[in-house]
């Protein structure tokens, strides 16, 4: 009987008091797809470093096609034939194509003219089937281009188990289906494949097994596909209570058909926001916006989708005032805005859950109080003789009403979960004077029943008649919640979709192919 491709036996990754990985035993067959799943924090993004040699266990073995492997160890990982692709690209941006694999196959500078180089690499690209250019360089590249390069370094050393952790998560439609042949090529190869996934769609559509881990542990796999269902995985993934409690839940994991919110005729309302043609300088955040019209009403959920870095960073700057407009208008609550401050926009009632909690939504050094009153001081209308204790007072009741779960409201922000610290600053943001809340990316790296809370919070927050922008890279997600949806490409807004969402539709958009 051949050996497995990869086995891990009783592995043990501590951190402190918590078990990121607790006893895993499992074993890969060689040349297959095997999807290995769970809720954000379940341990999968360390069990892949783990056998990528990036992090040493404190217990367990890890063995490819039979030989023990040194924990612990990048190097000999990669020479028993491991490679990690991770879901943060890892490529030099300055770097072109050729540069950045032959540095991935050396690890030092190349000894070629560029003519040679730019040979050297271009056959690699093409037995790939990566249609890019070894002259571009990595920084210019599109999202979808920037991952197929990204794996062809990765298979540059001849991998013999290649581990793509969360690759699905900034493609398009299209770029998925693009990146499935791809895998199903370099598994007709003879390569074995793990992909760590979050979409029980993706993986029944993929995977030829399925591996799931909850809170560090085992659960079940590797599972033939076929011998399962969407229920089933769902029920694995997030355990039996939660997986039927909530459609949101189904939603979160891609589980089934994308469900479609209604539309909910809301053409009478108010409007809360209103860009016409409005135009921006380059921005350091992504493109410029061109000539982008926008209208969100009184109680609307508009979503905003596009395969990152199309100018959805540069949407948010320009309706909060940090980005200085060329042509167009704007008006927010009735009031033309294209020269207020961020301040004077907060006044009138702006609202914004940034992209990045840990960066831009809250200081993790700082109190939660503090975290808390910062809006207040932004907007100036926090007096300085009110005493911090009555601040305090208001604060814990404020995180009380949001289900936050903290010991005193002096503990420092980074050190709560994830879902926790997406509501403070959801009990910072949505107040009943918010006219619109924009939502950038707010479930990003939370786990099935933080992404619910924060779902139902910006309905409940609709529901006032607040108009709420989300901006998301899951299509999940912004058919759940929206009820009309834009499209942007390069700076513009292409396209706008009404529910129920046609999938094949918005993701031709998202690439330009509509």
């Amino acid at each position: 009987m051949a050996a497995h491709a990869l086995a891990c036996r009783a592995i043990g990754v501590t951190y402190g008091s918590l078990k990121a990985l607790d006893d895993v035993s499992v074993a890969f067959a060689p040349g297959q797809i095997h999807a290995v799943v769970g809720q954000n924090g379940a341990g999968k993004t360390t069990f892949a470093r783990v056998v990528a040699g990036l992090v040493a266990p404190s217990s367990g073995s890890v063995e490819v096609s039979g030989n023990s492997v040194l924990p612990g160890n990048v190097a000999a990982s990669r020479a028993q034939g491991v490679e990690l692709v991770h879901q943060s690209f890892a490529l030099p941006p300055s770097f072109t194509v050729a540069e950045a694999l032959e540095f991935g196959f050396t690890g030092k500078g190349a000894l070629y003219s560029r003519p040679q180089l730019l040979r050297r690499w271009q056959s690699h690209l093409a037995a790939l089937d990566v249609s890019v250019a070894p002259s571009a360089r990595i920084r210019d590249l599109p999202v979808e281009a920037q991952q197929g390069v990204e794996i062809a370094r990765a298979l540059v050393t001849d991998a013999k188990i290649l581990i793509l952790d969360e690759p699905t998560a900034v493609l398009s439609p299209t770029g998925i289906e693009a990146l499935f042949q791809r895998v199903r090529r370099l598994k007709a190869q003879g390569v074995t494949i793990l992909l760590i996934l979050h979409k029980i769609r993706e993986v029944l559509a993929v995977a030829d097994t399925v591996t799931v881990l909850r809170g560090g542990k085992l659960v079940a796999g590797p599972l033939p596909v076929a011998d399962v269902t969407a229920p089933l995985l769902a029920t694995l993934i997030v355990g039996e209570a939660v997986a039927g409690a909530s459609g949101d839940v189904a939603a979160a994991l891609g589980a089934g058909e994308i469900s479609h919110t209604a539309h909910r005729g809301l053409d009478s309302r108010p409007k809360v926001a209103d860009l016409n043609a409005l135009s921006t300088r380059p921005d350091p955040e992504g493109p410029a916006l061109a000539e982008a019209s926008l209208a969100i009403r009184a109680g609307e959920i508009v979503g905003v989708a596009g395969v990152e870095g199309n100018g959805q960073r540069t949407l948010v700057r320009a309706l909060a005032g940090l980005v200085e407009t060329t042509a167009g208008t704007q008006h927010l609550a009735g009031v033309g805005s294209e020269k207020l401050t961020l301040a004077e926009r907060r006044r009138l009632g702006l609202r914004i859950i940034p992209f990045e909690r840990n960066v831009e939504g809250l200081s993790l050094t700082s109190s939660l109080w503090e975290n808390w009153v910062a809006r207040q001081l932004v907007e100036g209308k926090l007096l300085s003789f009110i005493a911090p204790r009555r601040i305090r007072e208001a604060c814990d009741r404020a995180l009380r009403a949001w289900s936050v779960r903290y010991e005193t409201s002096t503990q420092r922000a980074g050190s709560l979960s994830g879902g926790n610290a997406q509501k403070v600053i959801l009990a910072r943001e949505v107040d009943d004077d918010a006219k619109l809340i924009i939502a950038a990316q707010p479930t990003r790296g939370l786990d099935i029943g933080a992404t619910a809370f924060v779902w139902q919070s910006l309905r409940a927050a609709a529901a006032r008649g607040s108009g709420v922008l989300v901006i998301s890279s899951d299509l999940d997600e912004l058919f759940d919640i929206s009820d009309r949806i834009v499209v942007m490409l390069s700076g513009r807004i292409v396209a706008e979709f009404t529910a129920p969402f046609d999938l094949g539709a918005v993701g031709a958009a998202m690439t330009g192919a509509r």
